[in-house]
């Protein structure tokens, strides 16, 4: 698996193909930039950084598929991000502002508060308040 911490952009990235695949079955780095927001030539860049690290491979038709160590990143950012996004819409947060947090969230977290958090939110689940405020 990839050894060093990745770039938040990186796990960005892989999420987003991860994503794009499951919706959509085959990637395209067009894809990507119209998912993202970024500029074909950016993304251009950015998959050839991830196929060098063996996270992607692009056949000859520019299909883009997660390695099985991509796929296991790109799972492992995805999971982060839902958990987080569920815990803080939970806890009050507005979905809208819960996914930016989130987002932003999963990459800086260690997994030391991030298994905190996601023990805590299995607790807390399983005594959610009911409408008429009882437990």
């Amino acid at each position: 698996m990839y050894e060093t911490p990745m770039r938040a952009s990186a796990e960005d990235y892989l999420e987003t193909i991860l994503l794009l695949s499951r919706r959509r079955g085959m990637v395209r780095a067009i894809d990507v930039a119209t998912e993202m927001n970024f500029s074909k030539p950016s993304v251009s860049v950015a998959m050839k950084k991830l196929r060098m690290q063996s996270l992607i491979e692009v056949d000859e038709d520019g299909n883009i598929t997660l390695t099985p160590d991509g796929s296991a990143e790109a799972e492992r950012v995805l999971e982060r991000h839902a958990t987080l996004n569920d815990w803080l819409c939970r806890i009050g947060v507005p979905e809208e502002i819960a996914q930016t947090d989130a987002c932003r969230l999963e990459h800086i977290l260690s997994a030391e508060t991030y298994d905190a958090i996601k023990r805590y939110a299995a607790r807390t689940q399983l005594h959610q308040p009911q409408a008429d405020g009882s437990i």
